[in-house]
């Protein structure tokens, strides 16, 4: 049930500033997505901040129950998921003709924002944030689970730098909501195709059939544009974007920055091979190649503190040997001195 008081600037349908949605209190809003706006809810039951997400029902989309089923979908494909660096989900409902997801609250920003803002993140934080979604949509994976819309705006970055996977919204999983006709239910694109230009798979490009590879190639695209601050793919013709992503090979990130490592850049481009059998067999052993070259670059590091040690105490030595050295030369002056002033006398 929802009540309604005073004012609130929305688009879902309800002019509120505080209201309840189910036994969620809701107030402020925290952001405005395709096909919903999240609000900052409380759970008096637990006593708990979440962020709630109301389906969007502006007047005159024709779509209305494919979004609901696609917002039922999120919470269905999200809701079965148990990891850290994936968003979770706490309830999903339809009350008063309005549908709504109650999930995690998070404070920070997404990929998108922070890149937007100008931000560049070292090698090491990228290679790191990369690893954990990596790790994330492989554990998707497992439980059946198929994205299909990783992009920076659907990276939540937490402001310990940890990041987290969300809007499951045209996920593809076992027991989808069906449609009239039995069929799974469609998010559209471009009439067949789903998720967003930029960094969707050859397979999507082309209105195929895909698979959890076309996560691995999504995300080998999200750190291309991490690295070089560019989209491997540009262009404002959307039928141009599309036979590039289909036809196109792209630069190295190696060659569009220079302080790009070549590991780090092999590692993207086989991310992003258009033949999904030429790419990593698995999530999973994307995050194990950047693991290992993290790994890497910890024993590089380690070995150069090592080495600056060694240096500093050799030198120290050498310090110590060079100061013996002269205070012998002076003592033994002393002594010279000594003698011949007593033989003198």
């Amino acid at each position: 049930m929802i009540m309604n008081t005073n004012p609130l600037n929305s688009n879902n349908g309800i002019t509120v500033s505080t209201r309840r949605i189910g036994r969620f209190s809701i107030t402020d809003k925290l952001g405005k997505g395709s096909n919903g706006t999240v609000f900052l809810g409380h759970d008096p039951v637990i006593d708990r901040d979440v962020a709630i997400k109301i389906l969007s029902t502006t007047v005159g989309i024709a779509d209305k129950k494919q979004r609901e089923q696609q917002f039922i979908n999120e919470a269905r494909a999200a809701g079965r998921l148990s990891h850290p660096n994936i968003v979770t989900i706490y309830d999903a409902s339809s009350e008063g003709g309005t549908t709504f997801i109650a999930m995690e609250f998070l404070q920070g920003k997404d990929l998108r924002e922070i890149m937007a803002s100008g931000k560049r993140f070292d090698i090491i934080e990228i290679a790191n944030i990369i690893s954990k979604i990596a790790e994330a949509l492989a554990y998707a994976h497992d439980h059946g689970v198929i994205h299909r819309d990783i992009k920076p705006a659907n990276i939540f970055i937490l402001p310990n730098n940890q990041p987290k996977v969300v809007d499951f919204g045209i996920a593809r999983m076992p027991n989808r909501v069906l449609d009239d006709n039995g069929q799974p239910a469609k998010t559209l694109f471009n009439n067949n195709i789903l998720g967003t230009p930029n960094y969707m798979s050859r397979e999507q490009a082309m209105g195929q059939q895909v698979n959890a590879l076309t996560d691995v190639y999504s995300l080998g695209v999200v750190m291309y544009e991490m690295l070089t601050q560019q989209k491997p793919f540009q262009s404002h013709d959307i039928d141009n974007l599309l036979h590039q992503i289909a036809h196109k090979i792209p630069k190295s990130p190696s060659k569009v920055s220079p302080n790009v490592p070549e590991k780090l850049s092999y590692i993207v481009m086989k991310a992003m091979q258009k033949d999904p059998v030429a790419r990593y067999k698995n999530a999973d052993e994307m995050a194990q190649a950047l693991q290992k070259f993290l790994m890497r670059d910890k024993r590089l590091k380690q070995r150069r503190v090592e080495a600056s040690q060694a240096h500093n105490i050799e030198s120290s030595v050498s310090s110590e040997k060079s100061t013996l050295f002269w205070l012998s030369c002076v003592a033994l002056l002393i002594v010279i001195g000594v003698v011949l002033s007593s033989m003198m006398r």
